[in-house]
């Protein structure tokens, strides 16, 4: 995620709306154990969390996600979002009943195993019981059916205040979900320690075109049914799929009007980039400028820390409001990142880096952000310094003289500790320049050679899977073949300012 524009202010959330409930599903298959099996099972309730320290709730236990199949309609004269969801998954206990996390919207039935089941509220949990139990090892798919309209997140301090989750813009909507706003608009097993692949079917009123993650997978034209129209209404239906396995922060639906363009990098990477009119107005070159950089930093990441992890590269670029406010961010939803203006060459390089660190090796917990958050900006330094700006080592050290300690009052950086900078300071600039320098001056003190070989080895030991600190000071310590204990208890984890290494 790049750092949020600082003029965005907290805002109010919209009055929620009494609406119709529409459809949607969450389908779950599994082999119906036999009586004298059931016998020898004792059937439990999974957890409603992961146990992750900064979201107690996120997440669920009990079982593995496969694969998300959501099958959508969204219509932006009403803010309505209604669809078919279905999730593939593996027991992982023998379950007697389990969660997922929906915040808001409508639940109108689910089916286990194309079984009506019994399901019940409880603030983001949505807690079904199957019919039978499900026993450990089994893959099943859950229905769910739902819909309304998704509430933008606001107001949190997590993020300064800045809006986000599912956004409706003037010609649609704008998904930017890190951390949490997944479960806003689908019902989804929200944490990044359980990846899924997913697949998209999107029906939009005609004119509107819908972007997600990765390929196109075909479209086609007809009329549908709006649950808040009384008429079917013309409208298209875009299909997407993403077959390498995603983080449901990284999920995301674009749509809106788009100005396409599709090729490949000149490392041969499949390239497709959407961009709003809107903004060609104030820039008119902006599809080949985000298209063009995002190709050179695709190919220059690709050469730095390892091959391309996905199908294609991309960029959404949208003009991305409010409340009529211009949102402030950009982030690295997997495969194309989304940007809610036209953003600079070191904020895409930024946002890249991220498809290999954050979206390709995401973390196992929050705590461990500064996994994706350090590593991508000490990319965009490297990016800086390859197109004529200030070098690494000069960028580190002006960002370590620029931060006085003790923090001044209500400017906390050094008291904030990057491999655990608690939840309402997950996205503090510790946690983006302090672990950038940190790795900088780590690059010093074991040289160039192991230091690089350490980032291609953790993305190569990781990609497709997660990640914790823990991991990456042992590997570092084993590619470099030093005792790096002291170097990383100052950088990582503890709230000073430790003494500037000499070079």
């Amino acid at each position: 995620m790049a750092q949020r524009h600082p003029r965005l202010h907290p805002l109010r959330a919209i009055p929620g709306r009494t609406l119709p409930i529409a459809v949607a599903a969450l389908c779950v298959v599994a082999l119906a154990p036999s009586a004298s099996a059931a016998a020898r099972h004792h059937y439990t309730p999974g957890a409603e969390g992961v146990g992750d320290a900064y979201f107690p709730l996120e997440g669920n236990g009990g079982y593995d996600a496969q694969n998300y199949s959501l099958d959508l309609t969204y219509d932006p004269d009403y803010d309505q979002l209604d669809g078919v969801v279905t999730m593939t998954a593996r027991a992982t206990q023998d379950l007697s009943s389990f969660d997922l996390d929906l915040s808001g919207m409508d639940v109108q039935r689910v089916k286990v195993d194309r079984h009506k089941a019994d399901f019940k509220r409880r603030g983001q949990e949505l807690i079904i019981t199957p019919r039978k139990g499900l026993r450990k090892g089994a893959t099943f798919t859950t229905a769910i059916t739902y819909g309304g309209v998704p509430q933008t997140i606001v107001g949190s301090p997590i993020v300064f205040g800045s809006p986000y989750g599912f956004l409706h813009t003037p010609d649609g909507a704008f998904v930017g979900d890190e951390p949490n706003g997944a479960s806003s608009w689908f019902p989804v097993n929200d944490h990044p320690s359980d990846k899924a692949t997913y697949d998209f079917e999107v029906t939009v009123p005609k004119g509107l075109t819908v972007v997600a993650n990765g390929l196109p997978d075909g479209q086609r034209s007809g009329d549908a049914a709006f649950s808040r129209r009384s008429a079917a209404t013309a409208a298209s239906t875009f299909k997407w799929r993403e077959r390498y396995p995603m983080a449901s922060y990284l999920a995301t639906i674009d749509i809106g009007k788009w100005d396409v363009k599709q090729g490949k990098t000149p490392g041969g990477v499949n390239n497709y980039t959407a961009v709003d009119p809107v903004l060609l107005q104030d820039q008119p070159d902006a599809v080949n400028f985000f298209y063009d950089t995002t190709s050179e930093a695709t190919d220059l990441w690709s050469q730095l820390f390892g091959k391309y992890a996905f199908e294609t590269t991309g960029a959404i670029g949208d003009d991305a409001r409010y409340n009529g406010e211009p949102l402030g961010f950009s982030l690295e939803t997997q495969s194309k990142p989304v940007y809610s203006a036209v953003r600079s060459t070191s904020t895409i390089a930024h946002e890249l880096a991220h498809q290999w660190f954050g979206d390709a090796v995401s973390p196992e917990r929050w705590k461990d952000v500064w996994l994706n958050e350090s590593f991508a900006t000490f990319a965009q330094w490297y990016w800086s310094e390859k197109h004529g700006g200030a070098t690494v080592h000069d960028q580190a050290r002006t960002t370590y003289n620029s931060r006085p300690f003790p923090d001044p009052a209500g400017r906390p950086f050094w008291s904030v500790v990057t491999a655990d900078p608690q939840r309402d300071t997950m996205f503090n600039q510790r946690v983006y320049s302090g672990g950038g320098m940190a790795l900088e001056f780590l690059r010093e003190k074991i040289g160039d050679d192991k230091f690089f070989t350490v980032l291609r080895t953790w993305y190569a030991q990781h990609k497709y899977g997660n990640g914790r600190t823990e991991q990456f000071t042992a590997l570092a310590q084993k590619v470099s073949g030093q005792d790096l204990t002291q170097f990383f208890k100052d950088w990582l984890y503890s709230p000073i300012k430790p003494d500037l290494p000499q070079g």
